[in-house]
């Protein structure tokens, strides 16, 4: 009940030291290289590793700002705690994988990139300025996002789908970073919109209008993907919404949220209504992914009773659904949580869960304790923000194979941010009421 309350001996410096500015800059700067790819705009930048040099400048800058201040690098946290464990177990199950290579490549390639990105996040970021300034960074990139793929839809720049009737979209730069196709791009929104909205009820004036804009770009987007875990995942959006607004008894906003969603059906896209029947009704899927990943999911439990402790080793999902169904489709199980079963066995899965939830819990204390200070009215918007966007990853965590991609660690993140502000910025208002020496001589 008390993680808010800063350690006395950090009060003196408090009001003192605001971070490494250097190692926030070059986090924004990977965040916005993480969600719009420029590399793919211009190959040139895939020479000169424009990620890498931004992680690398972040991370160093970092390290040695808090060597200087003889503060520890690595400021513990039951979220990092966490992370640490799940990447210290898919360490342990190497061994043991169907293809221990290929796992090594994954931690290499994705995962532990992944998690260093969430502890940037968690550890750089310590004032509600630095929060406001990522959380734009994100609304920021989603206009390209989502013009994007509003853009393909408009013009017909579409997939083959061998379906008549049925539109899919590419996704944004032709397939490069982490929107490659429409699921993609739907849930990447997705995860960006509780964010927009924040803003959207933190800010005054042109900020305001520039958020919503942003906010209905990014809806729309989501809609003409036709992707059906992205319209699950936005209803669970607006419900959380909803609940959120009631919660903090702003009535008229619910009101108006309410008014809006009933505009939405008669705009909906020719065929989006027979999209979505498919989610109650499979036989009516004539694309047949429907019954194809219900199918995987059976593969999938299967594959975790024969390996429930060790699982058959990060990355190996792939390799092991194939041996299961006894053919070669080469089609990932297309559920996050199944996807840690899977590989790391339930502990893996269990460690995940634990992680969610905790980052969630951490961003709901951070809304609660904001509430009872003015003062940190921003704050407590852009923490049910964050807690809004880790129910939405919840949702369409059920119809990705994304376990060790960005997006959940993006949102975690923040979530850890939330708490070391939150932490912060009271240990700075305790600071400035201690009386000063001359008050105590």
């Amino acid at each position: 009940m008390t993680w808010w309350r800063p350690e006395p001996a950090r009060l003196k410096t408090a009001t003192s030291e605001d971070g490494s500015r250097v190692a926030f800059i070059a986090l924004v700067a990977f965040t916005f290289i993480l969600l719009l790819s420029p590399q793919a705009w211009f190959p040139v930048l895939k020479t000169v590793r424009i990620a890498f040099l931004a992680a690398t400048l972040a991370i160093a800058a970092h390290v040695v700002e808090r060597t200087i201040h003889r503060k520890p690098v690595t400021p513990f946290s039951t979220e990092i705690g966490i992370v640490l464990a799940l990447v210290g177990w898919a360490l342990l199950t190497i061994p043991l994988s169907y293809w221990p290579g290929g796992s090594v490549r994954l931690l290499t390639d994705n995962y532990l990139k992944a998690v260093a990105f969430f502890w940037l996040l968690g550890t750089v970021i310590t004032t509600t300025k630095q929060l406001r300034i990522l959380a734009w960074a994100l609304v920021l990139c989603s206009i390209p996002l989502a013009a994007t793929g509003l853009k393909n839809y408009l013009v017909g720049d579409v997939l083959s789908t061998r379906v008549p009737g049925l539109v899919r979209i590419y996704g944004y730069v032709g397939g490069s970073g982490l929107v490659a196709n429409p699921n993609d791009l739907a849930l990447m929104l997705n995860l960006i919109i509780p964010i927009t909205g924040a803003l959207l009820f933190s800010t005054r004036g042109a900020l305001r209008g520039f958020a919503a804009g942003a906010l209905l770009l990014s809806i729309a987007t989501v809609i003409v993907t036709f992707s059906r875990a992205g319209f699950l995942t936005l209803a669970a959006i607006f419900l959380m919404f909803l609940a959120v607004l009631a919660r903090q008894k702003s009535s008229g906003a619910a009101v108006a949220l309410l008014l809006l969603a009933l505009c939405v059906p008669p705009l909906l896209p020719s065929g989006y209504m027979d999209r979505l029947s498919t989610i109650t009704d499979m036989d009516a899927d004539r694309t047949g992914s429907a019954k194809g990943r219900w199918r995987d999911t059976g593969f999938a439990l299967e594959v975790v009773a024969h390996n429930p402790i060790i699982g058959v080793g990060i990355g190996q999902d792939l390799i092991a659904m194939n041996a299961e169904r006894g053919r070669d489709t080469w089609r990932r199980v297309h559920n996050a949580y199944l996807q840690y079963a899977v590989d790391l066995g339930i502990p893996g899965m269990l460690l995940f869960i634990w992680l969610h939830l905790t980052c969630y819990k951490s961003a709901r204390a951070v809304e609660k304790r904001a509430a009872k200070d003015p003062s940190m009215r921003e704050l407590r918007q852009l923490a049910a923000g964050v807690q809004i966007a880790l129910v939405a990853f919840a949702v369409g965590a059920m119809f990705h194979p994304i376990a060790y991609q960005f997006y959940f660690f993006v949102i975690g993140g923040l979530a850890v941010a939330l708490k070391n502000t939150c932490r912060a910025e009271i240990a700075a208002e305790i600071a400035k009421a201690q009386p000063g020496p001359a008050a105590t001589s």
